[in-house]
């Protein structure tokens, strides 16, 4: 394959012959930051389509054009896995976004619970975090990071089909019951805030039919480490490792 070491995530249907019109921002940093110029070659994906090679035929400074020239990947799904966290501080919390989706989240869902330290978020920012770590680790598909929502509404419409995964630090186990559901495929991660879950929150979750309750062991983890923690466990257990 000719050499291409820089991905970039566009919206346009991607395949061979089919031109790629650029945004500003894009421009900039292909022919700006990165002095591309005209023949070189760039990795293009879109999330739906696999990732193509493409050749820049038009730079300028503020537009260009790529043309894709052939398929380098097809596109390659992550398991149907959400993880619902606490946002906590703003550089913990993109690093909470970008790791789930190197690690392989389909959906990235902030949740307001009772000890929430934010609660807002720019969810246009962490978005745009999800994206650059899908360009940075040769994902094909960028998981959606929904606006912050509060968990007992979110768990009032929760969807009868998905089991969600509640991290207690209390339980002790994890892997054995994982694999204990392996029949199950849509699944949710829950990882509470720095100052833990409310009583009440963990009387909620303990009552209702779709969690499975584990422990990320005998260690008090942060709520990043824990993310983390939390998805290489399921994926080592039930996902696409």
């Amino acid at each position: 394959m000719k050499n291409a070491k820089i991905r970039l995530c566009v919206t346009q249907a991607l395949g061979a012959g089919q031109t790629i019109p650029l945004t500003r921002d894009q421009a900039h940093y292909l022919f700006g930051v990165m002095r591309l110029k005209q023949g070189a070659h760039v990795l293009l994906f879109n999330g739906a389509d696999g990732e193509y090679l493409a050749e820049v035929v038009e730079a300028g400074k503020r537009k260009g054009v790529l043309e894709c020239l052939s398929q380098t990947r097809p596109l390659q799904m992550p398991p149907d896995l959400w993880l619902l966290f606490a946002p906590i501080k703003k550089a913990r919390t993109a690093f909470i976004v970008e790791k789930a989706t190197e690690l392989g989240a389909a959906r990235i869902c902030p949740v307001q619970t009772r000890f929430t330290n934010a609660e807002r978020i720019r969810q246009d920012r962490l978005q745009a975090h999800a994206l650059e770590a899908a360009e940075q680790c040769g994902a094909t598909y960028v998981p959606e990071v929904d606006d912050i929502r509060r968990l007992d509404a979110m768990l009032a419409d929760w969807p009868k089909d998905r089991q969600l995964v509640f991290c207690d630090e209390s339980l002790a186990g994890a892997r054995e019951v994982l694999a204990a559901q392996a029949g199950q495929e849509k699944w949710a991660i829950l990882i509470g805030p720095e100052g833990g879950f409310s009583s009440e929150e963990r009387e909620q979750l303990s009552a209702l039919p779709f969690v499975t309750k584990i422990s990320l062991g005998p260690r008090i983890l942060r709520a990043d480490t824990a993310a983390v923690a939390a998805i290489t466990l399921w994926q080592a257990t039930l996902g696409d490792w």
